[in-house]
């Protein structure tokens, strides 16, 4: 895909990692363009959360909708839908938003091979369309997709070639912390939620996986690390739109 590079920003939740995804977009506004998610909402399943909308992201701020995820769950849950978009600290907001879909749709998608990774995580299945990570590059924006380890192995398999990087907790105790200070889950989901962070930090730190691993152990080192990181990408972009 020619075009702006994209940025894969992967990472546990509770790491920090939709703060500094916010911050980034608000201070370059009109240089990315990120992902609404979709969720499948059957009859067996809960409504939406409260403040979460069909078709917004990220709590409005300015930004092209591009590059699509596509959860599908059996069951709506908190516990289940605690994605990327979840706050490690009281001053992140924790509303979600989400376009909704069918399983049957997104089945049909991953048949024909529309996306360029997809995975399965508590029993939601997620998938990113390459149509849609085309359409942000097509308008000279930097398409940042938030993906799991999972996505990170499956996107290093195509041609795609966007900067890979990782924001981690500085510690599983800290992280544990952070998760717990929201008191948004069980405890057996809480524990699901830990193991999977365990298994993310042991794996982003093996050679080739990521371009940088950022250890977020302090908000503002870790956004200046990211953005002196995609600043030569960031100023072309800024140049190719003007």
């Amino acid at each position: 895909m020619s075009g702006p590079r994209p940025v894969v920003l992967s990472g546990p939740s509770g790491a920090g990692k939709s703060t500094l995804m916010k911050r980034l977009m608000k201070e370059h506004e009109g240089v990315f363009g990120f992902s609404v998610s979709r969720t499948f909402v059957g009859k067996h399943n809960k409504n939406p959360r409260p403040g979460e909308e069909d078709g917004k992201g990220l709590n409005s701020l300015p930004m092209l909708l591009g590059a699509t995820l596509f959860p599908v769950a059996d069951v709506y849950s908190s516990e289940d839908l605690e994605t990327s978009f979840s706050c490690p600290n009281e001053s992140e907001p924790t509303n979600k938003d989400y376009h909704y879909t069918t399983r049957e749709a997104m089945q049909e998608g991953i048949d024909n091979g529309d996306f360029i990774e997809n995975a399965e995580f508590s029993g939601n299945m997620y998938g990113t369309s390459k149509a849609a990570i085309q359409d942000v590059i097509d308008k000279n924006l930097m398409c940042i997709l938030d993906v799991d380890i999972q996505g990170v192995r499956r996107i290093k398999e195509t041609d795609l070639n966007p900067i890979y990087i990782s924001i981690q907790p500085p510690s599983m105790e800290i992280l544990e912390k952070r998760l717990r200070d929201r008191q948004t889950e069980t405890e057996e989901s809480l524990q699901k939620r830990l193991e999977a962070a365990r298994i993310d930090m042991e794996l982003s730190n093996e050679p080739g996986v990521f371009d940088v691993v950022i250890i977020n152990d302090d908000l503002e080192r870790a956004y200046e690390e990211l953005r002196a990181l995609l600043s030569d990408e960031i100023q072309k972009t800024q140049e190719a739109k003007s």
